[in-house]
């Protein structure tokens, strides 16, 4: 009985639409025009939770979930979550850099997890949730280094960094329901146990890099 109590516990936190009675919200807001922003690319767990994390932080115009990392094409929510197809949820942060650089959108990818679980971030796990950076150039990859080495240097961790640094490839969206989906779907259990309270340690940790309001 303890066993089956534990499975359904976790169904319940899992970055899931299962176990929930209603359908997610999707969103009816038209589409933005990105084409004048940058774009970087972070996996670091449940895509809804990187998505509401990136979203507050000043300079940043749009999060937009979905998957990469992996050799499937265009996969879906069901595939990825599979651990079959190499991919890892994940999310393209769309910034001006003017107001925010790629620097300090590590510190928050850094400061809103656990770097040092491998294959997961909190509740979930397995490859599809593992942290990875996306560079696209080598000043990224440098920086990127550059921070995943110090992190490990510091004494502040028990264990390695296990944040995988590799060459962007390909970014899949992911499937409309799945965006801005803690802020349309406040009462999901995952949601409640697990993305608010993600976000709400980010946010008490960096409140000079909120958007007004946040």
């Amino acid at each position: 009985m303890r066993s089956l109590t534990a499975v359904l516990l976790f169904t319940l936190i899992a970055c899931s639409t299962q176990g929930t009675d209603s359908q997610p919200t999707v969103s009816d807001q038209p589409e933005k025009d990105l084409s004048g922003y940058s774009v970087a690319y972070f996996a670091s767990g449940c895509f809804w939770c990187v998505e509401a994390v990136y979203e507050s932080v000043e300079g940043v115009e749009e999060a937009i979930s979905g998957y990469a990392g992996g050799d499937t094409v265009d996969p879906t929510y069901e595939q990825v979550g599979s651990q079959k197809t190499g991919h890892a949820e994940t999310v393209a942060v769309y910034y001006d850099p003017e107001v925010v650089d790629f620097e300090t959108l590590l510190t928050v990818y850094y400061d809103s997890q656990d770097p040092t679980q491998v294959n997961g971030q909190g509740p979930d796990r397995g490859s599809a949730y593992r942290s990875i950076i996306f560079f696209q150039n080598e000043e990224e990859r440098s920086q990127a280094e550059a921070k995943k080495e110090a992190l490990d240097t510091s004494g502040d961790y028990d264990a390695p960094i296990a944040t995988e640094i590799l060459p962007f490839e390909v970014f899949y969206e992911a499937e409309e329901y799945h965006q801005d989906y803690e802020r349309l779907n406040p009462n999901h259990p995952y949601v409640r146990a697990v993305s608010v309270p993600r976000l709400k340690r980010f946010q008490a940790k960096h409140p000079e890099l909120l958007k007004k309001g946040e």
